[in-house]
């Protein structure tokens, strides 16, 4: 890999977290393929040479466990949900140009020889460890047939990942108080022999990968707080049936995976854990794309065994998989490592979390049944927030979304300057484009460029509407309906310099917008695909003639979302009829062992902090001195794990504030980021630095509170 300026001269590859085969899709898991999708094609309008490539997760205990309440068998049960998903990505235009399965046989082969190869470079080794055992069921208990305490945080938890709490990534025989989810009686400890992977072999080089690693923050951050605290070992085998056989032993017919034998402990077989193979699935799908296509056209090998461009789109819940685990298999493997990892936040649904078992979600399949384009979604889930920031989705915000700057903006000047060229001139004007407009177009191709090299897809979408409101502004500024027949000359000027504006918008918009951008590419009279366009074909003529444009985007109607919003609302209330709505919805199928649904980005816990039941007035309110501030500096504090010094002028002076962001920010970049101060806050002594205020944040990940406009340091926020 590189670190150059995309687009570079290595092939590149694109991965989002596989979708776990276990259940239906909703927008918690579109956040992300949707976010993928639109980072791959944006790469390829760069110049990129670019695939996206996917495949669904079928192992692991919850399959299994799914499977035999049905009483069907686990592959017949993961191959129906991976054959929905296949038909669901292509309608919200989700194109991965491979998506496979864990289970075939070349994901199989592959996982099978890189854990051999692992093994042979010796960083497997054989350990006694405590099992938890159902002595009613007799048969030991992986993963997800054990609940029980975090040993880190006290939270409630699953046998591999304290899921409610602090997410770390939880070892067989960690967790503490096991109860077995077979038959809900108290479990007990048994001594098993099991395969480790020695991550802690690779502290020095996962430090180094994280100090050169591009993406978000978040994955980039979180896992120097694991590195610091010691890394530990990792078990990649599992008491199971269901799953990829470890290689190099014999074992009975019916428990191997395609083309797998199985180790043996204590006489029983093992399989390996589902996080063994789960990411090997993105090379597997990469080498089956460039089977299918041929090596002249896009070698696999180059991008994972030479020097390509590996980018992960996942959600934050499984960063400790990607950026401590992956990596490591990796180099011990000898293969690429990847050159970014996004993590994307959490989605709400009407400010409350996503919840399947009370039916609050947005399903993949119910907006497509409610008519609305996937485009749509699709610009409403990457321009709500930035990638890694949890968003909120309401019919009310879809709509003004929709309504505010596809239809207001992006769509009325299209049809505005599309209709007023047809009528007037038959197509685009014979003149040349305006040094104003030049300089404007130019300008977005520039803020494009650095959107995708940041990773941010949002700053895709605002720079292709910021340009479109500059084409309102400009036609409405220079009002060509006045000019046609005093200034013909002048009023042809202007539209020339429009429809340019209308092409170079749908240039931009094409990654996001795939469907609604080709409509525009064929109204002003362009062959082909706006897909195979570049950055520079946005400066390029278009058409001299084409047709009588129509409208692209509609208005979505209040009565329509009332409609839509009172069906949800009675949704939730039937699913939660009789359940005490303090639950913890901790039988939600779609948390899993995988990088599937997690890959969705959803919160699927009610954990939000609760309301507080105490009011303050408006006085005890004014009392508060806060200010907008612009951070100067940022620097660890020795010593402390958690704590930086930051230097933040607020208009009238600098001041020194200790804050607890070290191990969530990327201290190096946040000089010249705006944030909100409390600055009449007493000031205290933390590990002998003083704090003289407190920056605001929210949530567990300290997402630093800002001002959406041009707030003057200094100013008061009322």
């Amino acid at each position: 890999m590189s670190h150059d300026e995309f687009p570079t001269d290595e092939p590149a590859v694109v991965t989002c977290g596989l979708p776990y085969a276990n259940g239906d899709l909703h927008i918690g898991h579109l956040r992300g393929y949707i976010g993928a999708d639109a980072f791959n094609r944006a790469l390829e309008t760069l110049g990129q040479k670019s695939i996206y490539v996917c495949g669904s997760d079928m192992h692991g205990t919850p399959v299994a466990v799914n499977a035999e309440q049905q009483g069907v068998d686990p592959e017949d049960f993961a191959i129906e949900w991976h054959e929905q998903y296949e038909e669901t990505f292509p309608k919200f235009n989700v194109d991965f140009d491979n998506y496979g399965h864990t289970h075939d046989e070349t994901n199989t082969e592959l996982t099978q020889e890189i854990v051999h190869t692992l093994d042979d470079e010796g960083y497997i080794y054989e350990k006694e460890i405590q099992v938890a055992y159902d002595p009613e069921a007799d048969q030991y208990l992986p993963d997800r047939y054990v609940e029980g305490t975090c040993p880190y945080c006290g939270a409630k938890a699953r046998g591999d990942e304290c899921d409610e709490g602090c997410q770390r990534h939880l070892e067989p025989g960690e967790v503490e108080d096991p109860t077995s989810t077979i038959t809900g009686n108290p479990a007990e400890y048994r001594h098993r022999t099991h395969k480790f992977f020695e991550v802690s072999e690779f502290t020095d080089f996962l430090t180094e990968f994280l100090d050169g690693l591009e993406g978000t923050s978040n994955a980039r951050n979180q896992p120097r707080q694991w590195i610091e605290d010691g890394l530990q070992d990792w078990c990649i085998t599992r008491d199971m049936d269901w799953g990829i056989d470890y290689p190099d032993s014999g074992a009975p017919e019916e428990h191997r995976g395609e083309g797998g034998e199985a180790a043996e402990a204590d006489g029983d077989d093992l399989v390996l854990y589902v996080w063994v193979d789960a990411p090997i699935e993105y090379i597997s799908s990469t080498k089956q794309y460039s089977e299918r296509v041929g090596a002249d056209e896009y070698d696999w090998e180059q991008v994972w065994k030479g020097d390509g461009e590996i980018m992960h789109v996942i959600g934050r819940d499984i960063i400790q998989h990607h950026a401590i685990f992956w990596p490591a298999m990796l180099e011990g493997a000898g293969y690429n490592k990847p050159r970014g990892i996004a993590a994307t936040g959490f989605i709400t649904i009407n400010g409350k979390g996503l919840s399947t078992s009370r039916n609050r979600a947005i399903w993949a399949k119910e907006y497509l049944e409610e008519g609305f384009h996937p485009d749509l979604l699709r610009y409403y889930l990457t321009t709500t927030g930035g990638l890694q920031q949890d968003v909120d989705f309401s019919w009310d915000a879809f709509q003004e979304k929709v309504n505010g700057e596809l239809v207001g903006t992006v769509g009325n000047f299209w049809y505005r300057s599309l209709l007023f060229a047809y009528r007037n001139y038959e197509g685009t004007p014979e003149a040349d484009v305006s040094e104003e407009v030049q300089e404007r177009i130019e300008g977005a191709i520039g803020d494009v460029l650095e959107s995708v090299n940041d990773y941010s897809m949002r700053g895709v979408g605002q720079a292709a509407t910021q340009l479109a409101q500059f084409g309102n502004e400009y036609i409405q500024r220079n009002e060509p309906w006045k000019l046609t027949d005093d200034e013909p000359e002048k009023a042809a000027q202007v539209i020339r310099d429009c429809v340019q504006l209308a092409k170079a918008v749908g240039v931009l918009l094409e990654p996001i917008t795939p469907d609604k951008s080709q409509d525009l590419w064929e109204q002003i009279g362009e062959d082909g695909d706006i897909a195979d366009a570049h950055l520079e074909d946005a400066l390029e003529a278009p058409p001299r003639s084409f047709d009588e444009p129509g409208e692209l985007f509609e208005k979505i109607e209040d009565d329509r979302v009332e409609e839509l919003t009172e069906k949800l609302e009675e949704r939730v209330d039937a699913a939660s009829d009789g359940d005490d709505e303090t639950d913890d919805d901790a039988d939600e199928t779609e948390s899993d062992d995988t990088a599937g649904d997690e890959s969705g980005s959803m919160a699927d816990t009610d954990d939000l902090e609760a309301l507080a039941d105490e009011r303050i007035g408006f006085d005890d309110f004014q009392e508060l001195d806060i200010r907008v501030g612009r951070i100067e500096t940022a620097e660890g504090i020795e010593g402390a794990d958690d704590l930086a010094r930051l230097e933040v002028d607020i208009g009238f002076e600098t001041r020194q504030i200790v804050a607890g962001i070290k191990q969530l920010h990327d201290l190096k970049e946040l000089p010249g980021t705006k944030c909100v101060l409390l600055a009449n806050m007493e000031p205290a002594e933390l590990f002998g630095v003083e704090s003289n205020g407190m920056i605001l944040a929210a949530g567990e990940e300290a997402d630093l509170l800002t001002t959406h406009g041009d707030a003057a340091v200094g100013e008061k926020i009322k």
